[in-house]
């Protein structure tokens, strides 16, 4: 998506996934860590409570680490951000854990721009990781009024490389055209858009369709 570099660059690649409050996030980070193919993921959230895993997808859990059965990571924020990677790292380092790429999902009403900031000016951060791109989730049904009402959600969507827009069978054709037109002339980037239905699931997508 937005950093694509050489191979040359061995930091980690890290995603953001954001997205208004019922947007579908928690749909698709559930399928991102369902499969069992593709590069092995590490998934910050802020709480395991919250995101909902799908605990037929657990196979062991910690303090702060879930290990999925697919062989990806979850793992909660309980400190600050910085400090939750140097320890994944740690020991990603010592072969206690494997994962080739990192997301991190944000809360339904976080502006992305602070977490990128941080990347950019911890030297830590900015020296073992690089930002991959932004993924926002937004609601076919309920996106133009969240984003006439909620200042963030346009920052999310501002910041987004690839949008995904979520129960678009919710919708007739010419809405989700009408919600599809005006998110791109919010998005500031060179813009990839995918449509999944929840309804019939994600899981067809899966970890492909986003890094």
């Amino acid at each position: 998506m937005r950093n694509k570099l050489g191979a040359n660059d061995t930091r980690l690649p890290v995603t953001l996934l954001t997205g208004f409050l019922g947007a579908g996030k928690t749909t698709l980070l559930n399928a991102i860590i369902a499969q069992s193919t593709g590069p092995k993921i590490a998934v910050i959230v802020n709480d395991f409570g919250e995101v909902g895993l799908d605990h037929d997808l657990i196979d062991t859990v910690d303090e702060e680490v879930a290990l999925m059965k697919s062989g990806c990571l979850c793992c909660s924020i309980r400190e600050d951000l910085a400090r939750v990677l140097q320890s994944l790292t740690a020991r990603k380092q010592e072969n206690l854990l494997t994962f080739d790429r990192v997301v991190i999902e944000t809360t339904g009403l976080a502006d992305p721009t602070p977490i990128l900031h941080t990347f950019l000016v911890d030297p830590y951060l900015a020296r073992n990781f690089r930002i991959d791109g932004v993924v926002a989730v937004v609601d076919a049904a309920t996106g133009s009024d969240t984003l006439d009402r909620q200042f963030e959600a346009v920052s999310q969507v501002a910041m987004a490389d690839l949008l995904v827009l979520s129960k678009v069978d919710l919708v007739s054709k010419n809405m989700s055209g009408a919600i599809e037109i005006r998110l791109r002339t919010l998005c500031l980037s060179p813009l990839e858009l995918c449509q999944y239905i929840l309804a019939k699931g994600v899981r067809k997508h899966g970890s492909k369709a986003l890094f």
